[in-house]
Parts: structure tokens; C-alpha cells; sequence
């Protein structure tokens, strides 16, 4: 039976992989997700989105996929109350057009340009493939919710803004994301985002340049003096720790003309808020002052305008939280010892745990995410599916 339900639940996996589905484009995946579900016998009313897409600022073809089991256990397992088991259904640009292949222990994309959307296809049809069976073989379990998110790989908007009331209060929470199934993933660090605009005065580059206020003279003065100061990639001072990254820019059109505008975008990360907030102070400080470094011939010189947002806090869970054992316990049973990390991305969890459900993440066997190296080891993935069957159906 183990085989034939590995055989399956692989088929459904690389169907999945092969679906388009990039952040904001996850209708189509989403409508798998649902169909499979209802073949299995979930009843229509028990599967629902949110609007989660309306509030985002990508705008998105639909919300997080949401499907409720009530618990029809004995005491022992329903006294813990409800479970969530959660999973983003978006991937990276890369991965768009994928065509899974299996080669030996692995599935790999067929074609060599393309990544393969394991991340996080596979967490994906782990909450699949938990629920299907779930529905067909009638086995007890507590009360739990199955959570698809969109558009994670933007900044976790599909979590960030999640409908919390359609979850039926979860008072065990889990996350089902990219590396190793035995390892528990149970803090991440805070990101912030910001949006940098540098207005100069555009002239002739060639007849007048002294008129002119060069926007790009601006922003390069300004990223120099960051990564001459060690406010930009790792950045260490003192007892704070985070990095910082300007992670595009985007300006000009011809080299006979003064640049008047440019645009960038950057973030900033760390475990600790306090120290988040000393780098973007230490990014506006520096634009601040390229600014009054570059001026016309007349004294004119640009401006900078600033808009930033926290995309996720920080979290740690403690080892004694109950999400936490229930996660080493599932590992444990399946005879491996659990891997305790602290991610230096963001996850789901971040947003899942300041909505207040306390998450531990686990991965489902994905290698080399977001590159086209990318491959799913099959067997990883499979003991993904065994904790989440214990998670999802033993007393803890």
C-alpha cells in the first residue's frame, strides 16, 4: 500500500511542478489543488479563498486556498485542539514553464533553463496528498486547517494579509517549505523594504552638463559610501548583525542626456529590529548626503524621496513550544533527529506566528531553490509526507 500511495503522490508532485504558477498567477493552481480535493470527497463548502489578493501590491489573480476538516478522533487526539498545516503555492520566475523529469533519485527539470518549482510545489502537494487521504481512508484526527498561500515569494503578502477568522483558531501551527524534512525550522529574521527615488535635473550631456544634476552620480556617490562603511551585504558591528542589499536600479535612456530620475529598490534584514532600524537609517543617511554632493553649476541639487515598509518581524520560537514538540516528536518517530535551524529569510512562519499561531517550518526534500539546479530528492519528500500524516493524525 506505502508504494502505491509513493507512486501516486509523486505523479501528483511533478503534475504539480508543471503547473505555471508564478506570485500572483496562482489560479490555475489553486483550481488543481481544489478539484483534487473534491474528487477525494471534500465537501464544496469546506474549501474557500480569501481576498488576501485584493490587499497585496502585486495584484493577484485569487486569495489563500483554505480547506477545514472537523476532528472525528477519540479524546485523546481532539484535546489539543485544532491543527494548521500550511504551504506557499507560488513559485519563482524561473521556474515558470517547468517540465519535471525523474532521473534516479531525483526530479530535476528537463530543460536545463528553467528551475524546477519544487519550491514549494512540494509542500504543496504535501498538504495535498495529507488531505486526500485524510478524506478517503476515514482515519481519526483532530479538528485541522489546510493553508495555501499565495504570492510568498514577494515578500509573504499571501500570509501577511491572510483572513486569520477563516482558520478556526489552530492552536498547533506548521509549515511546510523548502530543505530538509528533519529539519525544524523555528525562528527567521525581519525584513524591510524600501523603495529609493533620486530626482536630479536633466541637461545636455554634452553641451551643457554643468546645468545638470546627475540622478545616477547620486545613487552610485551613495551605494559607495555603504559598501565603504559596512552598511551593505554582511553586515557586522559590534554585537549587531544583519545584511543589507540594493537589489535594482533603474534610470536614464541615452548617454547625451544628464539622467534626472532614477529608481531603486533595497532591503534590509535582522534578527534583531533595533539593529534592522540602524541600517535603514544608515541607507538614508547615506543618499542624504550624496545628495548635497552633487550639484549644478548654479548650486541646484536633487532630492530623495524614501518609502519603506516592514515585509516581516522577526520570530523565535523556545524549544518547550508546543508546535515545536509536536514537530520533533512526528521527526523522532520516523527514526531521524531533528535539525534545529534559524532561517536568515523570511517564512510564512514569520506572518502565521505574529498572527498568533506559534509556527515550525519543515522542509519536503527541495535542493538548490530558485536556480536551475533545482531538484527534489524523492525520497526526502516522501519522509515529508509521513511526519505531516503523523502531524496531522497522532495525539501529542
Amino acid at each position: 500500500m506505502e508504494g502505491k500511495q509513493d507512486a501516486q503522490a509523486l505523479r501528483l508532485v511533478m503534475r504539480l511542478m508543471a503547473i505555471p504558477g508564478g506570485s500572483g498567477e496562482e489560479a490555475r493552481v489553486v483550481d488543481f489543488v481544489t478539484k483534487a480535493l473534491r474528487r477525494a470527497g471534500a465537501p464544496a463548502g469546506a474549501i474557500r479563498t480569501d481576498r488576501a489578493h485584493r490587499k497585496t501590491p502585486l495584484a493577484g489573480q485569487v486569495g489563500n486556498l483554505i480547506f477545514k476538516l472537523p476532528g472525528n478522533g477519540p479524546p485523546e487526539i481532539a484535546r489539543g485542539g485544532r491543527r494548521l498545516m500550511a504551504a506557499h503555492l507560488d513559485t519563482v520566475p524561473i521556474c515558470v514553464g517547468a517540465k519535471p523529469v525523474l532521473k534516479g533519485k531525483y526530479v530535476r527539470a528537463a530543460d536545463p533553463h528553467t528551475g524546477l518549482g519544487a519550491d514549494n510545489r512540494a509542500g504543496t502537494a504535501v498538504l495535498l496528498t495529507t488531505a486526500m487521504d485524510l478524506l478517503r481512508r476515514k482515519v481519526p484526527h483532530p479538528p485541522l486547517t489546510f493553508l495555501w498561500t499565495v504570492q510568498e515569494e514577494v515578500g509573504l503578502q499571501g500570509a501577511r494579509n491572510l483572513k486569520v477568522g477563516m482558520l478556526g483558531r489552530p492552536r498547533l501551527a506548521f509549515n511546510w517549505d523548502g530543505g530538509a524534512p528533519e529539519k525544524l525550522t523555528i525562528g527567521a529574521t525581519g525584513g524591510y523594504r524600501i523603495e529609493i527615488e533620486v530626482e536630479g535635473y536633466a541637461s545636455h550631456a554634452g553641451g551643457a552638463p554643468e546645468q545638470g544634476v546627475s540622478a545616477i552620480a547620486i545613487a552610485s556617490l551613495a551605494i559607495a559610501d555603504l559598501v565603504a562603511g559596512g552598511w551593505h551585504g554582511q553586515i557586522r558591528k559590534g554585537r549587531g548583525q544583519g545584511t543589507s542589499n540594493i537589489g535594482s536600479i533603474h534610470g536614464g535612456a541615452a548617454t547625451n542626456v544628464v539622467t534626472d530620475l532614477v529608481e531603486l529598490k533595497a532591503e534590509a534584514r535582522s534578527h534583531d529590529p533595533k539593529f534592522r532600524k540602524k541600517i535603514v537609517q544608515a541607507i538614508e543617511k547615506a543618499f542624504g548626503q550624496a545628495v548635497r554632493r552633487v550639484r549644478s553649476e548654479d548650486g541646484r541639487q536633487g532630492k530623495i524621496r524614501f518609502d519603506g515598509r516592514l515585509d516581516y518581524e522577526s520570530f523565535r520560537l523556545a524549544r518547550d513550544e508546543p508546535s515545536v514538540r509536536a514537530a520533533e516528536a512526528a521527526v523522532r518517530a520516523e527514526g531521524h533527529e531533528p535539525l534545529f535551524a534559524i532561517a536568515d529569510g523570511g517564512l510564512d512562519a514569520n506572518w502565521l506566528t505574529a498572527h498568533g499561531m506559534p509556527t515550525v517550518s519543515l522542509g519536503c526534500g527541495q535542493q538548490n531553490i530558485h536556480t536551475v539546479r533545482e531538484q527534489l530528492d524523492v525520497a526526502a519528500f516522501h519522509r515529508a509526507r509521513r511526519i505531516a500524516w503523523r502531524l496531522a493524525t497522532e495525539a501529542f
